[in-house]
Order: structure tokens, then sequence, then C-alpha cells
């Protein structure tokens, strides 16, 4: 007894419309006809309709499934790369889940980067948005570098925070002073934050972030920085 397309597709849990749909990529082998030129499937096609299912289950693509064939060693190897891919995605799912319990901890917001929720109070929305575009322009070491600084060097930053946008230049330059100082402290912990690891587009990415700074901070704010910067690099060139 044949099955007609409609009763194949209800005993493979599947529908007409993808039964179709193999047939035209070459995954099931089109049946015969009968007289009134309706479709007759028989067993073999419902058991690969199975084995499409099993293996679509197992995560494998409609593609993989074509190349199969009936090599045993072509299957072993797909199923290996399967698990790879499992694998890794199993550990993402494991660092996110980590990550989000870290905000989750520290009811952190959403502008809060990767591994700064422990800090994420100590820093303002400025400080967060900076971190955020840098983490975009470092290296892996570069980020690491940013998320030991944010938790252990905090020295400057009330008075940097507070200062207003019409500081006069002798509480610029007394800010600017106590900041050169944790800056180089920072170089000598962080050799790498001297010369930053922007990759390839240093020198765009070095505009990029002075910008961006400019934009967050208030002018008074962004003297400080500029001033910092040259009083620390001034030092360590004496030291």
């Amino acid at each position: 007894m044949a099955w007609s397309t409609r009763r194949l597709a209800q005993l493979a849990g599947t529908t007409v419309k993808t039964i179709r749909h193999y047939h035209s990529i070459g995954l099931l082998e089109e049946p015969e006809r009968a007289e009134n030129n309706y479709k007759q499937y028989g067993t073999p096609h419902l058991v690969r309709l199975l084995q499409i299912a099993r293996l679509r289950d197992l995560g494998m693509p409609l593609a993989d499934i074509a190349g199969l064939g009936t090599s045993g060693e072509t299957f072993t190897q797909t199923l290996r790369t399967l698990d790879a891919q499992l694998a890794a995605s199993i550990a993402r799912s494991q660092e996110l889940r980590a990550e989000i319990a870290e905000l989750l901890d520290h009811h952190a917001e959403s502008d809060v980067p990767a591994g700064f929720a422990s800090v994420a109070d100590a820093l303002t929305p400025a400080d967060r948005a900076v971190v955020m575009i840098s983490e975009r322009m470092f290296d892996e070491q570069g980020r690491q570098d940013l998320r030991e600084i944010a938790a252990d060097h905090q020295e400057a930053d009330d008075a940097f925070n507070t200062l207003p946008p019409d500081a006069d230049v002798e509480e610029i330059q007394a800010v600017a002073a106590r900041l050169a100082t944790v800056l180089r402290t920072i170089h000598e912990e962080h050799p790498g934050t001297k010369n930053p690891p922007l990759g390839s587009t240093r020198r765009s990415s070095l505009q990029d972030l002075t910008r961006a700074v400019t934009e967050l901070y208030n002018p008074a704010q962004v003297e400080v920085l500029r001033r910092a910067y040259v009083l620390a690099h001034e030092a360590e060139a004496d030291g």
C-alpha cells in the first residue's frame, strides 16, 4: 500500500511543503506515480524522512545531510564537527551567564561594559561611555588593562568628576598634577597603556577616542586630561 504526500507528512511529523522542499534539493527521492499521476510513497521514503528529522534534531544543516551519502566515516566527521560547535556554544553560554550574574549581583545598568560591573558605582556615565568605546578599539590585553585600572585606581576620580566647566587654571593644574601621579603608577603597572594596543588603525582610533572624550567631558576636565598626560610623560622621560 502506498501513501499520499499528505499521509506521509503526517506519519513523519512534517509538512507537505517540507517534503516538496526535500525533493527540490535532492534530499528525498521522487516516488513513483500512479496512473492518476498521484505520488505513491513507500516505507523507504518514510524512513528517510525520519532519518533527516533525527539529523536535524542533532543540529545538522540540510547541506551537510545532503553530502553524507553512505559513508560512515563522513558521518562520524560531521558529528565531531557538530560536537565541537556545540562545545564552543556551551562555553560561550556559560560566559554570558557569568556576565549576567555579575550584572545582577551589582545591580548594574545596561551601559556597563563586560568585566566592569563590580566598579560600576565608581564610574560616571562619561567614564562608562569612554570605557565602552575604548573596549571596541583595544585588543584583549588592552581591555584587561582597562578592567584592572578601573578596579585599582580611583584616587583622583572625585576631584576630576566634580570639576566644574569654568574651573580656574590653578584648580585645573592641581587636579592634573594628582592625576599625573596616578597615570605614572598605571604606566608602571601596565606598560602597554603608554602606547595603547589599538591595532592597525591606531592613528584613526586615537582620533576617534579623543573626539569622544572631548564630547563626554566638560572643557575643564578635558584640559585636566591633556595636562595630566603631558606631566606624566615628562616625569617618565626625566626619570
